[in-house]
Protein backbone atom coordinates (compact mmCIF):
# COMPACT_ATOMS: atom_id res chain seq x y z
CA UNK A 1 0.00 0.00 0.00
CA UNK A 2 2.64 2.35 0.81
CA UNK A 3 4.62 1.83 -2.44
CA UNK A 4 2.13 3.51 -4.42
CA UNK A 5 2.16 6.41 -2.54
CA UNK A 6 5.73 7.06 -2.36
CA UNK A 7 5.66 6.29 -6.88
CA UNK A 8 3.17 8.93 -6.53
CA UNK A 9 5.46 11.64 -4.37
CA UNK A 10 8.59 10.88 -6.50
CA UNK A 11 6.94 11.47 -9.97
CA UNK A 12 5.65 14.57 -8.31
CA UNK A 13 8.67 15.69 -7.13
CA UNK A 14 10.52 14.81 -10.53
CA UNK A 15 8.00 16.64 -12.34
CA UNK A 16 8.93 19.74 -10.32
CA UNK A 17 12.28 19.31 -10.57
CA UNK A 18 12.84 20.50 -14.32
CA UNK A 19 11.10 23.46 -13.60
CA UNK A 20 13.20 24.56 -10.95
CA UNK A 21 16.34 23.76 -12.93
CA UNK A 22 15.15 26.17 -15.82
CA UNK A 23 14.67 29.01 -13.92
CA UNK A 24 17.63 28.42 -10.98
CA UNK A 25 20.49 30.39 -11.05
CA UNK A 26 23.15 28.16 -13.35
CA UNK A 27 19.98 28.26 -15.90
CA UNK A 28 19.61 31.46 -15.38
CA UNK A 29 23.75 32.15 -16.20
CA UNK A 30 23.55 29.67 -19.41
CA UNK A 31 20.79 32.22 -20.72
CA UNK A 32 22.84 35.27 -20.15
CA UNK A 33 25.99 33.53 -21.12
CA UNK A 34 24.59 34.08 -25.06
CA UNK A 35 24.51 37.99 -24.23
CA UNK A 36 28.53 38.06 -23.01
CA UNK A 37 29.82 37.34 -26.40
CA UNK A 38 29.06 40.90 -27.44
CA UNK A 39 28.34 42.52 -24.37
CA UNK A 40 31.31 41.33 -22.39
CA UNK A 41 31.42 39.06 -19.04
CA UNK A 42 28.88 39.27 -16.89
CA UNK A 43 27.78 42.23 -18.99
CA UNK A 44 30.53 44.05 -18.50
CA UNK A 45 31.40 46.02 -22.04
CA UNK A 46 34.77 46.58 -23.52
CA UNK A 47 35.49 50.33 -23.52
CA UNK A 48 35.36 51.20 -27.21
CA UNK A 49 33.98 48.23 -28.47
CA UNK A 50 31.13 49.82 -29.36
CA UNK A 51 28.78 47.43 -27.41
CA UNK A 52 26.92 48.79 -24.08
CA UNK A 53 27.01 47.42 -20.99
CA UNK A 54 24.45 45.51 -19.54
CA UNK A 55 25.43 45.36 -15.72
CA UNK A 56 23.72 47.38 -13.53
CA UNK A 57 21.29 48.78 -15.66
CA UNK A 58 18.10 49.12 -14.18
CA UNK A 59 15.73 45.59 -14.80
CA UNK A 60 12.71 47.62 -16.19
CA UNK A 61 15.35 49.42 -18.65
CA UNK A 62 16.80 46.16 -19.91
CA UNK A 63 13.12 44.07 -20.11
CA UNK A 64 11.85 47.19 -22.37
CA UNK A 65 14.55 47.37 -25.01
CA UNK A 66 14.41 43.52 -24.95
CA UNK A 67 10.54 43.75 -26.03
CA UNK A 68 11.73 46.76 -28.24
CA UNK A 69 14.13 44.50 -29.73
CA UNK A 70 11.24 41.41 -30.39
CA UNK A 71 8.54 43.96 -31.81
CA UNK A 72 10.98 45.83 -34.06
CA UNK A 73 10.53 48.67 -32.47
CA UNK A 74 14.11 49.05 -31.86
CA UNK A 75 16.38 48.93 -34.52
CA UNK A 76 18.92 46.62 -34.41
CA UNK A 77 21.11 44.32 -36.81
CA UNK A 78 21.05 41.18 -35.02
CA UNK A 79 19.19 42.01 -31.40
CA UNK A 80 15.77 41.48 -32.80
CA UNK A 81 16.18 37.73 -34.04
CA UNK A 82 18.06 36.74 -30.61
CA UNK A 83 15.52 38.32 -28.75
CA UNK A 84 12.76 36.21 -30.36
CA UNK A 85 14.43 33.13 -29.48
CA UNK A 86 13.49 33.48 -25.67
CA UNK A 87 10.13 33.47 -23.80
CA UNK A 88 8.88 36.45 -21.73
CA UNK A 89 10.09 34.47 -18.06
CA UNK A 90 13.53 34.26 -19.73
CA UNK A 91 13.78 37.80 -20.94
CA UNK A 92 12.94 38.70 -17.81
CA UNK A 93 15.19 36.21 -16.16
CA UNK A 94 18.11 37.26 -18.29
CA UNK A 95 17.05 41.22 -17.08
CA UNK A 96 17.03 40.36 -13.76
CA UNK A 97 20.57 39.00 -13.96
CA UNK A 98 22.19 41.85 -15.42
CA UNK A 99 20.46 44.39 -13.80
CA UNK A 100 22.00 42.62 -9.82
CA UNK A 101 25.66 42.86 -11.73
CA UNK A 102 27.60 45.22 -10.48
Amino acid sequence: MKLPYLAAIACLLGAALPAQAQTGPVAVRSLAASCTNCHGTNGKAVAGAGMESLAGEPQDKLLQKLKDFRSGAKPATIMHQISKGYSEEQLTLIAEYFSAQK
